[in-house]
C-alpha cells in the first residue's frame, strides 16, 4: 500500500495529536483523531502559552541529587509532593535524580534543542494558511532575577543554552523596569533571549488546527479508546467505547492516559504526571510586554487574550482532579510579590496533568514493530515540541527519514 493512502488512527486531540493528524492528513493519509474530550482541553488547555526553544535544560541536572530533599521540605519552593504517594513514586524519581550528571544531562539536552530549537519556525510551518496562524505571536523570553548573582547560580543552565546558540541580553538596574514595568523593584536583572514565540490562547490554537483537520476531510471522534488489535503483531484498529476504527497505523498521543494503553501493547513505561497549576488574571490592570520566567518562583507570566496567565508549580500526588491548596496559595503570593501592582477583574484557577519521563525526553517514535507510534511525554515542552512532534510522526508513517535524531526519544528505551 502506498504510504501515503494508509489509514490512521490519532489516539489524543492535545497540541501533539493535532499536529500528527494535521501532516498526516496534508501527506493524503485517511485519518481520524480520537479524544474523549474536546480538542485542547487537558494539558494543551493550561500550559504558560510559550514556545519555549530555549528550554533544552533537562529537568535534573548536576547537583540535584543533594539539592533535592531540601527543594521538597522548602514551603516556600514551587515543588510539591503528596507523601502517601512517596512509595509509588520512588522508581521515578530514582531514575530522575540518576539522570541529574553532566553526561546525561548534556546529551539529554543536545535531544531537546534537536526537538524544540526550531519550535517557533515549526509552528508557524505547522499553522501556515489556516486560522491557527492568527493564535501565533513572536516575542523575546525574559528570565527575572533579584540580581547577578542569583543568575550566576543558575550558569549551567545557560551554559546549554549558549551551547545552543540562545545566548541572553543580559539587563541590570532601573533599565529592568524600564523594560517590563509590572516587575518589582525587587527585580534587578533581566536575561533576554531572542526568538521565541507564545500562543495567544492555546485551546483556540488546537481547536483551530482540528478545525483545518477536518476541513480537509479528516475525521474527529469524541471516545474512550480501551484497546488496540494487535492481530499479527501489528496493529489492526483501535477499540473505543464508539466501536472499532480499523487503521494500518495509529499514533499513541494521549498525554499521562498513553500509560494504560502503553501495557495494553505489553509495556510499562515510567510515565507519571506533574500536577501543573496556573492562575489565569481577567482584565489585569497591567501585563508584561513579553513573556516572563520568575526564576526564584519557577513559574511563566505571558501576556494572553484572556488576560495575564501565570503558570508554574509541580505537585506530585495522583490524577485526582482535586486542587490543593498550598500550590494555589504559593503561586498567587509569589505573583503579588513580584507583580506588587497588579489588580484584575476576576481570575480562574486550573490544574492539569504534565505527562513526565524520568529524563526529560518525550516519547517519538515507533512501538516496537507495533505500528503504534509513540507521541507523548513532552514534560514542560508540550506546546513548545508539538508542532515538530506530529510533523517526525507523520515523517515515519509516511515513509520519509526525519531530520533529527530519534534514539534518545526511542519508547522502549526503558525496557
Amino acid at each position: 500500500m502506498p504510504a501515503n493512502s494508509k489509514r490512521v488512527v490519532v489516539i489524543g486531540a492535545g497540541i501533539n495529536g493535532a499536529a500528527s493528524a494535521l501532516w498526516l492528513r496534508r501527506a493524503g493519509c485517511e485519518v481520524t483523531l480520537i479524544d474523549r474530550a474536546a480538542p485542547g482541553m487537558a494539558a494543551s488547555f493550561g500550559n504558560a502559552c510559550l514556545l519555549a526553544s530555549c528550554a533544552m535544560v533537562p529537568n535534573a541536572t548536576p547537583g540535584l541529587a543533594r539539592k533535592a530533599p531540601g527543594y521538597l521540605l522548602d514551603p516556600n519552593f514551587p515543588l510539591f509532593l503528596k507523601w502517601a504517594h512517596l512509595p509509588r513514586l520512588a522508581p521515578w524519581f530514582m531514575r530522575f535524580l540518576g539522570a541529574s550528571n553532566d553526561t546525561d544531562a548534556r546529551r539529554i539536552s543536545r535531544a531537546l534543542t534537536s526537538l524544540i530549537g526550531d519550535s517557533v519556525e515549526q509552528h508557524k510551518s505547522l499553522a501556515a494558511g489556516t486560522a491557527a496562524e492568527k493564535w501565533i505571536t513572536d516575542t523575546d523570553y525574559l528570565f527575572a532575577y533579584n540580581n547577578r548573582a542569583a543568575f550566576d547560580a543558575e550558569s549551567y543552565g545557560w551554559d546549554l543554552r549558549a551551547e545552543a546558540g540562545f545566548v541572553p541580553e543580559l539587563i541590570e538596574g532601573p533599565a529592568v523596569q524600564d523594560m517590563e514595568p509590572i516587575l518589582s523593584p525587587d527585580i534587578g536583572f533581566l536575561a533576554v533571549t531572542k526568538d521565541h514565540g507564545y500562543i495567544l490562547n492555546p485551546a483556540s490554537y488546537v481547536q483551530a488546527l482540528v478545525d483545518t483537520f477536518t476541513g480537509m476531510g479528516g475525521t474527529f471522534v469524541q471516545a474512550e479508546v480501551r484497546d488496540f488489535d494487535l492481530s499479527g503483531g501489528e496493529v489492526r484498529a483501535v477499540r473505543t467505547d464508539q466501536g472499532q476504527f480499523d487503521c494500518d497505523a495509529a499514533v499513541l498521543s494521549s498525554g499521562i492516559w498513553s500509560k494504560p494503553l502503553m501495557r495494553k501493547l505489553g509495556i510499562s513505561v515510567p510515565l507519571e504526571a506533574e500536577r501543573g497549576y496556573h492562575v489565569t488574571f481577567k482584565g489585569p490592570s497591567i501585563k508584561p510586554n513579553n513573556p516572563i520566567m520568575i526564576s526564584s518562583a519557577k513559574f511563566v507570566a505571558t501576556p494572553m487574550d484572556q488576560g495575564l496567565r501565570c503558570a508554574g508549580i509541580v505537585e506530585f500526588a495522583n490524577l485526582s482532579e482535586k486542587k490543593s491548596k498550598a500550590p494555589l496559595k504559593l503561586l498567587r503570593r509569589k505573583v503579588a510579590e513580584v507583580f506588587p501592582n497588579l489588580t484584575a477583574e476576576s481570575d480562574s484557577e486550573w490544574l492539569g496533568f504534565r505527562p513526565s519521563l524520568p529524563d526529560s525526553l518525550p516519547m517519538i517514535g515507533e512501538i516496537g514493530s507495533s505500528g503504534v507510534f509513540a507521541a507523548f511525554g513532552h514534560q514542560h515542552v508540550g506546546l513548545t515540541g508539538g508542532a515538530k512532534t506530529g510533523r517526525l510522526v507523520a515523517d515515519l508513517i509516511t515513509g520519509n527519514t526525519p531530520n533529527i535524531d530519534l534514539e534518545p526519544h526511542n519508547p522502549l528505551r526503558f525496557s
